[in-house]
């Protein structure tokens, strides 16, 4: 089982409701594209691994990654599964781009109770660097 994943904002997605409803219009023959300016370097240990959508700075579905693909317009496809499952959200600082995660999170739910913070809290929280 791959143990790298990626995890990515949900840019504009401001709900769970919003990000399923991009993912249904996004999805073609079962399939999304996620496009991005670079190849990860370590994509071969990515694929089989999940993609990870952070809302509200908290993780909270994931795609599994079929594979990359090349663009004509030189970017990069990130190639999922059209399903998007729902994990128990645990908080996550926003970030540019795609990051590498070496452990998917557990399907237990977050045991510190941060989760459970509203997300305007912790965004300061955050920014204040208390969590």
């Amino acid at each position: 089982m791959p143990t790298l994943h990626l995890t990515k904002v949900a840019f504009g997605c401001r709900t769970i409701p919003a990000l399923e409803k991009r993912v249904a219009a996004r999805t073609h023959g079962g399939e999304m594209r996620v496009p991005t300016r670079m190849r990860p370097k370590r994509a071969d240990e990515l694929v089989g691994g999940s993609l990870y959508w952070i809302v509200k700075h908290r993780l909270v579905g994931c795609q599994q990654i079929l594979r990359f693909e090349e663009r004509s317009d030189g970017r990069i496809d990130i190639v999922c599964s059209g399903e998007l499952a729902l994990v128990p959200p645990s908080p996550r600082r926003g970030h540019q781009g795609w990051r590498y995660m070496e452990e998917a999170p557990s399907q237990a739910g977050d045991a510190t109770g941060l989760a459970d913070l509203p997300p305007a809290l912790y965004h300061r929280l955050s920014a204040l660097a208390l969590v």
